[in-house]
């Protein structure tokens, strides 16, 4: 099977962009490919055989010569080169690139995204979320870049349950969201999301075997 080149791509995007009514040229100073139409703003395609980190570089230097740029690159194939296909997409949209596709083999080209201003949507449940961990958890107990186990303010929450259970032995999950601040503690306990506690009776819990483990001091 013969391997795939950039030319392959710019006999469809050239016809593409000739049946839009633009004249186009190839390799015109450092762009791929250069279509003009009146007086508006030249559109450039930059051409490459899967999205890379240069293709996305070149892109952006473009940028310095038009807003109307490009990126093409061959068809996926599959459902998980649609799922890394989708996401390039996503970058090229914050960089304000726009990006094609070619089918090769019947040349059919598709616009999946126009060149534009890029306002990301801010999400308001997101940054809850993040303001909470970041109240919640208890000064800094991790260190940035850390590809190890992180310490959450759920997790330093558990802690404070067990230790007091360990403290004081069983006892009502009201007491425990008193003593220890935690005010989800009995639903904490219910969960027993690590394994730590167990429920003794109705509303009253201790701490199990791998519980009374965490909090023994090393």
């Amino acid at each position: 099977m013969a391997r795939t080149a950039e030319t392959d791509l710019y006999g469809p995007i050239k016809a593409y962009l000739e049946a839009l009514g633009y004249v186009v040229k190839a390799e015109v100073g450092a762009a791929d490919v250069v279509a003009v139409r009146g007086d508006a703003a030249p559109v450039i395609v930059e051409l490459k055989v899967g999205f890379s980190l240069t293709l996305l570089q070149q892109a952006v230097a473009r940028q310095a010569i038009s807003d109307a740029v490009y990126v093409a690159v061959p068809r996926w194939s599959g459902r998980v080169g649609w799922r890394a296909f989708k996401a390039n997409i996503g970058l090229c949209k914050r960089l304000g690139v726009g990006v094609m596709s070619v089918r090769l083999a019947d040349g059919v080209v598709q616009v999946h995204a126009d060149p534009a201003p890029f306002r990301p949507r801010k999400s308001k449940g997101k940054q809850a979320a993040l303001m909470g961990e970041f109240s919640r958890r208890e000064g800094d107990p991790n260190q940035g870049g850390s590809r190890g186990s992180i310490v959450t303010a759920y997790q330093q929450d558990a802690e404070r349950i067990a230790a007091f259970l360990a403290a004081n032995g069983q006892s009502k999950g009201a007491e425990v969201a008193r003593q220890t601040g935690v005010a989800r503690a009995t639903r904490m306990m219910a969960d027993n999301h690590y394994g730590w506690f167990c429920r003794v009776s109705t509303g009253i819990y201790d701490l199990t075997e791998a519980g009374a483990k965490a909090v023994q001091p090393e």
